[in-house]
C-alpha cells in the first residue's frame, strides 16, 4: 500500500505548526512543514512526532497501583474500573471532608487548545464544578507574572494583549527572553527578518543566549537585577528630560512617586548593581529613548527572581515613560475581549495560597500550588487530600521535590492523566492513558488564521482525548451535562459563537482567515482599550498606572520597587563565602519541551547529558575541564551535572539545565534533577513564584 499524505496540525508544543503527516497501513511514518500552509514550518521537536506518538514509554492503558506510592506498581485495568475508581473516591473524600480536600494540577503535557484556551474553563478549572476551589497549574511558577500580574498592574490589560511591533521599528530590544527556543519561533523569524532590514537589536540577558549572538549589541548582567537596570535607565530619562511629558501629566498616575523613587538609582549605582558599566546605563536610556520607536520582546526570564512582578513593571513602565506603548514601532496593544465561563469558582471557601498571595488569587482564581505541601502535610489553611494532575511533571519543575514527594505520599488519591510515565505517577493510584496531537480531531486558533485538526492515526493503545476523559469523569460525578461527550461536541463548542465560521473551516483543508480588527493606535484616546468605550486604560483609575493602588489595597509596594535578591553577593555575604557562584536555572534547549522528549533517541542524541555552563576562568580555578561530570551544591543539597566550560555565561555565574529526573530517562537526565538545587521557600511575595535564578553555588569536580 502507498503511503498517504496528510495536511495536519503539529501538538509537541502549543504552536500548532501546519505540517504534511504521511501515513502508511495506519501508522505515522514522518512528518514535514507544510510550507504552503499558513504557520507551515516545524522545528527539531516536531520532526521527532512519530518517534513520541509510538514511543515504548507512552501509557497505553488504564493503571492501577498495587504497590507503595512510589515504587511505580501497577496493574492494567479496564476504562471502566479506573474511572470509577477515581469518582467513587472522589465523592468519598468530599463526602468526610469537602470538595475543597481535592486540589487539580494541569501542566504543558496538555496542549490542545480546546482544554487550555483562555475562554474556556472546562479543562483547567475542571474542579470548580466539583465544589472545589483548589484548580492550579503550572502557572504557578510560570508566565503569570510577564502575562498576568505586571501588565494588569500597570496597564490594566494581559499580556497577550501586548505585543511586539517589529515591522515599522527602528530598535528591538529583546529583554529576559530567548525567541530562538521559543515553542514555536514566530517572533526569531519576525526579528531577524527585522534585522535583514536593518533595525538594530540590543540583547539584555545574564548570558549569551542565542538570541544575543545574532543580536547587534549583548548587554550583560547580573541575574536578578534587571529591575534595577530599568530603574536606572528611568531615572536617566527623567533627568535628561526624554520622556513623553504630554502622555504622562495626562494618561499616568505616581510620576512624581517614581521620579522621587529612582534618584537612588544613579548610573554609578546601576553600575554597581547590575555591572552594567553607567556609561552604558546612560546611553541606552538615549537610545530607548530617541529611537522613534523602540519595541520591546521580553518573557519569563525576568520573573523568577525575588521582585519578578516589580521587575517587569518596572520595564512596562520604561516603555510607557519613553513614548513607545501603543505607537507604530513600539508595543502595540490589542482590545480586550469578554472573557465567559461556563461553570464558576465555589465561593463557600477559598483557594490554598488565596491568604498568602491575594493578587495571583484574585487574577487567576487558580490556588497557588507552592503552598500544596503546607496543605497537605500541616493542614495550613486546611488537609488537601486528593490530587488530579493532567499532563504535568510537578516533581521535575517545582523547588525541593523531596518535598513534594513526601506530601504525595500522604495523599488518600492521587490521578495523573499523561502520555508518558512521569516521576509524578509513579506515586499516583490511578494512571490514565493521554492521545497525542496526532490521534484526535480537533481545532486551532492562530492570530488571523483557523483551521481544524485532523486525526491523522487512530489512538496508540487505549489512550484518549484528555477533555473526553474528564467528561467521563463528570458523567459519573454529576456533571457530565456541562461537557462534550464527543470530539465533534468539542469542535462545536469552541465555534459556538461563530456558525458560519465552522462551516467554511469544515469545508476546507488548510483553514480560514479570520478577519483581524483594522490597527489602531493610542487607543487610550479613543476609548478602544475599555469596556465602557471611555477614553484612558482599563485600569480603576483609568490611567497607566506607575502607582498601583491595587497592589497598595493587598499591601504591596505601589511602585515598581526593586529588592535584592535574597542570595546574592551583595545581600547574603555569609552563604557567599560558601557558595561564590550565582545559580541559574530554567532556560531551555532546543531538544526539549520543559522535561519532555528527554526519552527520544533522536531528540537526546542532540544532548545526550544535563549541563552546567560555567566560564572558563571558574573552571580553570576548580581544574574542571570540558566534559567532566561535576557536582553543583546549593545549602538545599547537590547535584550531578557535565561541565560546558564557555564564555557564554560571566565569570562567577552557572546556567543548570532544566528537566532531568524523570524515570524514563538515561541515567544521567535521570539524576539532573536541577530543583534539588532550589528553594521552597524563597519566593516573589506578589507572585509566590520560586526564585528559580540568582541563588548562590559551589562547583566541584565529580
Amino acid at each position: 500500500m502507498e503511503n498517504t499524505k496528510v495536511n495536519a496540525i503539529c501538538g509537541v508544543c502549543p504552536g500548532g505548526c501546519a505540517i504534511e503527516a504521511e501515513v502508511k497501513d495506519g501508522v505515522l511514518v514522518d512528518v514535514k512543514p507544510n510550507k504552503e500552509a499558513p504557520f507551515g514550518t516545524m522545528c527539531i521537536r516536531g520532526k521527532a512526532a512519530a518517534e513520541i506518538v509510538y514511543s515504548k514509554d507512552r501509557i497505553n492503558k488504564p493503571l492501577i497501583r498495587i504497590g507503595k506510592r512510589g515504587e511505580g506498581k501497577f496493574r492494567e485495568a479496564e476504562w471502566d474500573e479506573a474511572l470509577d475508581y477515581v469518582t467513587d473516591k472522589m465523592k468519598e473524600l468530599k463526602n468526610k471532608y469537602g470538595a475543597e480536600s481535592i486540589i487539580s494540577h494541569s501542566g504543558r503535557g496538555v496542549f490542545e487548545q480546546s482544554f487550555s484556551e483562555i475562554d474556556n474553563v472546562l479543562g483547567t478549572k475542571f474542579l470548580w464544578e466539583f465544589g472545589s476551589p483548589n484548580v492550579s497549574s503550572v502557572g504557578s511558577l510560570c508566565y503569570q507574572s510577564f502575562g498576568v500580574f505586571a501588565p494588569m498592574t500597570t496597564y490594566g490589560l494581559m499580556g497577550y494583549n501586548i505585543e511586539p511591533e517589529y515591522e515599522n521599528t527602528n530598535l528591538i530590544v529583546i529583554w529576559g527572553a530567548n525567541p530562538v527556543t521559543d515553542s514555536p519561533p514566530f517572533s526569531f523569524h519576525q526579528i531577524m527578518k527585522a534585522k535583514e532590514q536593518g533595525k538594530k537589536i540590543i540583547v539584555i540577558d545574564h548570558m549569551k543566549s542565542d538570541i544575543a549572538k545574532r543580536a547587534d549589541e549583548w548587554i550583560p548582567i547580573r541575574s536578578g537585577t534587571d529591575g534595577a537596570l530599568a530603574l536606572g535607565v528611568i531615572n536617566v530619562i527623567i533627568q535628561e528630560k526624554l520622556y513623553d511629558k504630554e502622555f504622562i501629566e495626562k494618561w499616568t498616575v505616581g510620576f512624581k512617586e517614581l521620579k522621587e523613587y529612582v534618584t537612588k538609582f544613579t548610573p554609578e549605582e546601576v553600575e554597581r548593581i547590575t555591572k552594567v558599566p553607567k556609561d552604558r546605563v546612560v546611553s541606552l536610556a538615549r537610545e530607548i529613548a530617541t529611537a522613534n520607536h523602540a519595541t520591546l520582546r521580553t518573557y519569563t526570564g525576568l520573573e523568577y527572581t525575588n521582585s519578578g512582578v516589580q521587575n517587569i513593571r518596572a520595564v512596562y513602565i520604561l516603555w510607557a515613560l519613553s513614548g513607545n506603548i501603543d505607537v507604530p514601532g513600539g508595543i502595540y496593544f490589542k482590545p480586550q475581549s469578554v472573557i465567559k465561563k461556563d461553570i464558576k469558582k465555589p465561593s463557600h471557601v477559598k483557594a490554598i495560597g488565596a491568604s498568602e498571595y491575594p493578587v495571583f488569587y484574585d487574577l487567576t482564581d487558580d490556588a497557588q500550588f507552592m503552598e500544596f505541601p503546607k496543605a497537605v502535610l500541616d493542614s495550613n489553611p486546611y488537609k488537601i487530600r486528593g490530587l488530579l494532575n493532567i499532563g504535568s511533571s510537578i516533581l521535575t519543575s517545582y523547588p525541593q521535590p523531596n518535598i513534594y514527594e513526601k506530601a504525595f505520599k500522604e495523599l488518600d488519591l492521587m490521578v495523573v492523566i499523561d502520555r508518558f510515565m512521569t516521576k509524578d505517577a509513579l506515586f499516583a493510584d490511578v494512571v490514565l492513558p493521554a492521545t497525542t496531537h496526532f490521534e484526535i480531531d480537533s481545532y486551532q486558533r492562530y492570530p488571523g488564521y483557523a483551521r481544524l485538526r485532523r486525526k491523522v492515526i487512530e489512538p496508540v493503545g487505549q489512550a484518549r482525548n484528555d477533555m473526553l476523559i474528564l467528561g467521563e469523569l463528570a458523567n459519573r460525578l454529576g456533571f457530565g451535562h456541562l461537557y462534550p461527550q464527543t470530539e465533534e461536541e468539542i469542535i462545536e463548542k469552541a465555534f459556538s459563537g461563530n456558525p458560519e465560521l465552522l462551516k467554511k473551516l469544515r469545508e476546507s483543508e488548510d483553514g480560514v482567515e479570520v478577519p483581524i480588527p483594522e490597527c489602531k493606535y493610542k487607543k487610550y484616546e479613543s476609548g478602544l482599550l475599555r469596556g465602557d468605550g471611555k477614553a484612558g486604560f482599563p485600569t480603576k483609575s483609568g490611567k497607566l498606572e506607575i502607582y498601583s493602588e491595587y497592589l497598595e489595597s493587598y499591601g504591596y509596594d505601589p511602585l515598581p520597587k526593586y529588592i535584592e535578591p535574597i542570595e546574592s553577593p551583595l545581600k547574603s555575604t555569609d552563604i557567599f563565602k560558601d557558595y561564590p557562584l550565582i545559580l541559574n536555572t530554567g532556560a531551555r534547549i532546543h531538544s526539549t519541551f520543559r522535561s519532555q522528549h528527554l526519552n527520544i533517541p533522536s531528540l537526546l542524541k542532540l544532548q545526550e547529558k544535563p549541563l552546567a555552563l560555567m566560564n572558563p576562568e571558574d573552571a580553570v580555578r576548580r581544574r574542571i575541564e570540558n566534559g567532566d561530570r561535576i557536582k553543583v551544591k546549593t545549602k538545599r543539597g547537590e547535584v550531578y551535572f557535565y561541565a560546558d566550560v564557555s564564555d557564554k555565561v560571566l565569570p562567577g555565574t552557572v546556567e543548570v539545565n532544566q528537566g532531568g529526573g524523570s524515570p524514563i530517562q538515561v541515567d544521567e537526565w535521570k539524576e539532573g534533577n536541577v530543583n534539588y538545587l532550589t528553594d521552597l521557600k524563597n519566593r516573589d511575595n506578589i507572585s509566590g513564584f520560586p526564585v528559580l535564578k540568582a541563588l548562590l553555588c559551589e562547583i566541584a569536580k565529580a
